[in-house]
Parts: C-alpha cells; structure tokens; sequence
C-alpha cells in the first residue's frame, strides 16, 4: 500500500469493491481523518468502464461543497485523471447499515424508525438542490454514533440543473433497491429513492428484503410484477402502522406512493410523537424532537439544518406539576420553550399569565447580555415538556442560527408589546 496519495496520508484500507478501494486517510493541512475512496486502477485502464466510472467520479466531484447537511457525508476534495481517480470525504466510523439487516443482528424498532426519518430530511434537502441519490442502499447509509447517520455515495445521482441533467446511466444501482420505473429505464425523480429508502425500512425492521427472489433477474421481475411481503409477516407484532408506511414507500404505481419527502419524514414522526411504539426509550428521541421543533412558530423561518443544529445543544426534560423551571431573583443565562403542558407565571404571589405549548420564556436573559437575573417565578403547572437553550451553547452556535434565534426573540418582543398596548387600550 501507498503511504500517500496527493497531499494526503493513507493510513489503513477501511474499504474494498470490485471497483473501488477506500483508505483512512489523514489531511495534514486540515489536520483532520479523511476518508479516500480510490478507482481501482485495471478498472480506468478498461476502454469501456474506465469511461463509465470516470463519469461516476466526476458526477460525485461535481457535488463537492453543495450536499452541506449533517447527515449527508461531506466531500472535501476530489481528483479525476485518466491514471488515477479519488475521491476526499468526511470520515465517519460508526461503520454502514449492512451489518443491521441481518435477522441476528436488527436494531430496535424505535432506532430503525428515527434513522430512517433522518435519512428522509437529508434526500429532501438533496432533492430541494435537484439531486437524486439513485442507488440507496444499507451500505450507502453510514452510522454516526448510536443514533446518527449520513448518506454517502453520490457517484450514481442524478443532477438537475439549469434545466440540464446529468448522469442517466442505464442499469447502475442495486437491484434489490430499484423501483419500477428505474428497472423498466423510465425518467425518475425523487421517488425513485423513496421506494429504495422503503425497501431499506423493510430490510432493517425484519433483516428480510420486501420481494424474494434467487437472483438479480428474478429480483428485477418481482419489483416490476410481484407483491411485497408486509414487515410484519416476518417479523410478528410490529405496529401495523409500520406495515402501512412500508407499503406507500414501496408501491408500485406512483400515484400510490408517498408523492414528496415531507408526506413520508411526517408518517414517521407520528409514529415517534404518537407513542406508537412499545420499544420507545424514555428519552426524547431526535424524530421527536424535530417534528416538534419545526411546528413551533419560533421556528418558522429555520432552515432543517437550522433545526438540527438546534436539536443537539437543546436540553429537553419532562417535569411534574409543581416543578420550578425559573425562580424570581435566581440567576440563569439560559431561555426555555413550551413544548407541551401549561406553566404559571407569578411575580410576589401574584399571577401574572399562563405559558402554553409553543411559548418562548427567559429569553430576556440572553437579550440582556450584562443580567442573568429573573425578574419572575415560572412553575409548571400541569405535566410539561419543556426545551432549554443555554446562552453559552447558543454563542457558540453558527451565525445563522443565532440570526434565526434573535430575530424570534424580536417577534416574541414586539408580540408582547402588542399584547400589553391592546390591554393599555381596554382599561
């Protein structure tokens, strides 16, 4: 093995395919672990595949600095030539989705359920840029940590731009993964990668494929003419709910299927939110906390990737009636939300209001960068889910998220102002 490739440290072979090897590589300039996903060098010097998979590469280099999503593996840097082709990307090592699709080894209903709705808001942020992952798969879809994933492998994708596309190359992809329209050679979009994603939901919920078949040919036959068999058969007790959503991402006719990423991301969070699944952990999960974050006003105008980055410096807390979230005179430099219950707001033992879901509260103390100190007592009052953003995390959050954070905080401001003219006006 090289010891470099470029400007770049190969350090051990993390990877290998018939047309490809991937190395752990380090960037000495970025002082940062790379992953480098090199062609195999008799593949460019075959006439015709060299072609085909020079094209692949240039497809994926193409998108470097675009797909800028936190579950989408970044690409960094990428080298196309006649005698060597690379690619630089982000390197996660949670390792792929292969090794949970396996009857032996599935993950909790509960988990399958929360990656998949990740996997959703990334191709949907893919798709809003014109992009058409093509070839999803358990080994496209890597583990970030226990709860976290990023798709990689956008060398197949189909890139629309400027009213040109690019990259239609006949029979590419999986097929055990491919819809209809894919296998029958008619135009697709993004639901093409929705049936794939629901051919993966199948596969992590049971380790079984939908269609059964002995071979690719069989395979291709089955998805085009046969019926899917329901998660449930395989895997006796699961929500039929879950047997449901299967079904709209997999079905034959378009017109069945999901129509948009957002019908399909939404199906999946209620599942999470509706306490539909007995597996489910007594910690918030990340489907949750999304779906409840983007309903809040506050959040009208984040982006997703605003949303998540949100998501993870926000502490989330169920608490009892009579919990004290803030305590008039005591210091806090942090401002919390309403995600679901009532609180009472008193100053002196005099009530002044009653907070309910979707309220912004203590936020004056990060708007009043000099005093932290409470100005009123704020006590749930019934059972309550309350969200806390502490300022320190805040500071360190990207610029346009902190801008999205300050102009809600003006809107909650001049709401109130509002309130307390028209209440002015009745005396």
């Amino acid at each position: 093995m090289k010891s470099k490739l470029g400007k770049y440290e190969l350090l051990r072979k993390i990877g290998d395919g018939p047309m490809s090897t991937v190395y752990l590589g380090r960037d000495l300039f970025a002082r940062r672990d790379v992953a480098i996903k090199v062609t195999s060098p008799d593949i460019l010097r075959d006439p015709v595949k060299g072609k085909l998979y020079s094209s692949l590469f240039l497809n994926e280099a193409s998108l470097m600095g675009k797909l800028s999503h936190p579950h989408i593996v970044q690409i960094y840097d990428a080298v196309v030539a006649e005698d060597v082709c690379y690619i630089v990307m982000e390197y996660v090592a949670g390792g792929t989705l292969e090794e949970h699709v396996h009857p032996g080894n599935l993950l909790p209903v509960d988990r399958v359920v929360e990656l998949v709705f990740k996997c959703t808001r990334a191709l949907d942020f893919a798709y809003g840029l014109g992009i058409t992952h093509r070839d999803l798969k358990p080994a496209n879809v890597l583990r970030a940590g226990a709860s976290d994933i990023k798709i990689s492998d956008f060398g197949a994708a189909i890139v629309k731009s400027a009213g040109l596309e690019r990259t239609q190359i006949n029979g590419n992809g999986s097929p055990a993964y491919m819809s209809p329209q894919q296998i029958v050679g008619q135009s697709l979009d993004h639901r093409a990668d929705i049936f794939s994603l629901g051919v993966l939901l199948h596969q992590l919920l049971t380790g079984e494929l939908p269609f059964a078949a002995k071979d690719n040919q069989e395979m291709r036959a089955e998805i085009v003419k046969g019926e899917p068999t329901k998660p449930s058969v395989h895997r006796p007790g699961l929500p039929p709910v879950l047997d449901e959503i299967v079904g709209r991402a997999i079905a034959r006719h378009l017109g069945a299927r999901y129509p948009t990423w957002q019908s399909f991301a939404n199906d999946l969070a209620q599942v999470i939110c509706n306490r539909r699944l007995k597996t489910l952990p007594s910690e918030f999960a990340d489907t949750e906390k999304f779906a409840t974050l983007r309903a809040l006003p506050f959040f009208s105008d984040f982006t997703d990737i605003e949303i998540w980055e949100a998501l993870h410096f926000a502490d989330w807390q169920h608490v009892p009636p009579g919990t004290m979230i803030m305590g008039d005179g005591n210091p806090g430099n942090f401002f919390c939300f309403v995600a679901d219950g009532e609180l009472a707001v008193s100053k002196n033992g005099t009530r002044l209001t009653t907070l309910t879901k979707g309220e912004c509260f203590g936020e004056m103390a990060i708007i009043r960068r000099h005093s932290h100190i409470r100005s009123a007592d704020v006590v749930a009052e019934t059972e309550a889910d309350i969200i806390t953003i502490r300022g320190e995390a805040l500071e360190k959050a990207s610029e346009s998220c902190r801008m999205h954070f300050y102009q809600g905080f003006l809107d909650v401001l001049a709401n109130r102002l509002s309130l307390s003219n028209q209440q002015l006006a009745a005396i």
